[in-house]
């Protein structure tokens, strides 16, 4: 998980991962982090957020945060998503976190962007990459956070459970109650609601 940094690493050079979580979401928020672990920091507890349990997530939340030099986040609205495309709001997030970090090189998951800094778009770095992959897991428990928020507030939709991705929980919810604030109406199912719902 550390072949990437190490390129950097050896010439005492930091490096920055970046990566996203709630892309594929029908509801909620797009959150980015970009993190600088120490150089030749390792910990073979940290892979792709999406590969652990919660309480894993949690648990190394809270190490990652204490170990980190540059921690930073973009959460990205609903609104933002429609207007932009989900593509295009994850990019301009990734590309201004880049530009924030104050490090030698970059690894960003999957994603191409514009930068006149040394930058590695890595296909699935979180399952490559120490630093994708621990910005992967501070991103899924603050967005998860978010969610679990927007859960008290809108019970019937079970938004802790499934976090606003589309599950038969999620649409059988939306056929119920509606499209809540939180929705992303470019998304489907959720525009054909909206779509029935006018008729």
């Amino acid at each position: 998980m550390t072949t990437y940094e190490k390129v950097y690493w050896i010439k005492n050079q930091t490096v920055a991962g970046i990566d996203e979580v709630g892309r594929g979401c029908m509801a909620g928020p797009l959150v980015v982090v970009g993190l600088v672990l120490p150089i030749n920091y390792d910990n073979p507890k940290i892979n792709d957020s999406k590969t652990l349990s919660a309480k894993k997530r949690e648990q190394l939340y809270d190490e990652i945060i204490e170990v980190a030099l540059q921690i930073e986040v973009e959460v990205i609205n609903e609104k933002t998503i429609d207007e932009v495309n989900i593509y295009q709001a994850t990019k301009h997030a990734m590309e201004a976190i880049t530009e924030r970090m104050d490090t030698d090189a970059i690894l960003i998951d999957a994603m191409p962007i514009s930068s006149d800094k040394d930058v590695q778009s890595i296909i699935k770095g979180d399952l490559k990459s120490i630093s994708i992959a621990a910005a992967s897991i501070v991103a899924k428990v603050i967005r998860d956070e978010i969610m679990e928020y927007l859960d008290v507030s809108y019970p019937h939709y079970g938004f802790k459970n499934h976090k606003g991705y589309v599950t038969k929980a999620h649409n059988e919810a939306m056929k119920m109650y509606g499209i809540t604030c939180f929705h992303r109406k470019s998304f489907k199912p959720v525009s054909e609601y909206l779509i029935l719902n006018k008729a």
